[in-house]
């Protein structure tokens, strides 16, 4: 199933659970910059104005379908959703080009700094959670469980493991093709950190495959012998495919992928929450940006569950209205106006 399938069942299904009023633009969303728009809202009350948002590729199915059904319930906002992965979107953000930054991992002291130079503000938002998986080939019957070491081996910069026996001499002399993402990517920068000790510590001849996750389930599915690592949604979304193994966690348990790992913090260190980042002066300025962000964070459970990804808990939720003075609502209710 291509991902754009997944955004559009997201938005099919969210929007029958929604107010039952018809969209009034079946496009995409509309790039900013309209004349026809007036920053902020109408005279009748109503929002309207532009949203520019861009970021990481994990957290794109997640934001279209929120973005698809807000501009349905408020017709005069264009949303637009760009994906330039998340380092890509902080340094739009931090460059002043953008009202929401979509994120994988939270932002670095590096981009911090950026921010804090040019003036920038800006709030930190959980969405959903994600882990990330490690695939291999269905065919592959011998690596059911590795351990971060063992993954170090593989992918460490430097390694020189060219087969599976030099990952485990119990594992057959079967040739070892990686597959991974770009350094923009912030699935890239979680997983170097987490099985490599450091961001982009990563061996040089993998196949780097950018943004694009699909091409790693291509690859792997395409070789015996070959591993990836991914999202979980794209896992969810690959079927038979490719087969998600089991990662040893701190606690030297085996433990799969799954959204009930991934919530109760078993599957370490490879689950993760994901984020937006508001602009603090968009949220003071532009009306439409709060009610967006309000928006986002009251729908998420739907939101997640029909992207395909796993539900902020009760308490990651909660946090994130009350840190940032978010109201909490019913879920799917139009959002016309916003609240100090």
């Amino acid at each position: 199933m291509a991902r754009t399938s997944v955004v559009a069942a997201a938005v099919l299904v969210l929007a029958a659970c929604g107010n039952g009023e018809d969209s009034t633009d079946d496009t995409t969303p509309a790039a900013a910059g309209s004349e026809e728009s007036t920053e902020g809202g109408s005279e009748d009350g109503a929002l309207s104005g532009d949203i520019a948002i861009d970021g990481s590729s994990t957290v794109t199915p997640l934001t279209e379908p929120a973005a698809e059904l807000f501009m349905q319930e408020n017709p005069d906002v264009r949303v637009a959703v760009g994906t330039s992965g998340t380092g890509g979107g902080f340094e739009k953000f931090c460059n002043g080009e953008t009202d929401i930054s979509m994120a994988s991992r939270q932002i670095k002291d590096e981009e911090i700094a950026a921010c804090e130079e040019a003036g920038i503000t800006y709030e930190e938002l959980g969405v959903a959670n994600d882990g990330l998986a490690v695939v291999v080939n269905p065919e592959n019957d011998w690596a059911t469980c590795l351990t971060v070491e063992e993954l170090n081996t593989a992918w460490m910069d430097g390694s020189t493991a060219a087969s599976w026996s030099d990952i485990n001499p119990e594992f057959p002399d079967e040739e070892l093709t990686l597959y991974g993402p770009g350094t923009d990517s912030g699935t890239f920068d979680y997983f170097t950190e987490a099985i490599n000790g450091e961001e982009g510590n990563i061996r040089q001849d993998y196949n780097d495959i950018g943004e694009d996750d699909n091409a790693a389930v291509t690859g792997v599915s395409g070789g015996v012998g070959a591993m990836a690592f991914i999202p979980l949604s794209f896992v969810l979304e690959a079927g038979d495919q490719v087969k998600a193994i089991e990662v040893e966690n701190e606690a030297g348990e085996c433990v799969a992928p799954s959204e009930e790992t991934v919530q109760a913090g078993d599957y370490n260190p490879l689950g993760r929450q994901l984020f937006i980042y508001p602009k603090g002066e968009s949220i003071a300025d532009k009306p439409e940006v709060k009610a967006f962000a309000e928006f986002y964070v009251n729908n998420s459970d739907e939101i997640a569950d029909a992207a395909g990804f796993i539900a902020l808990t009760e308490e990651q939720k909660q946090t994130a209205l009350d840190h940032h003075r978010l109201p909490r609502r019913g879920s799917l209710t139009p959002v016309g106006t916003t609240h100090p």
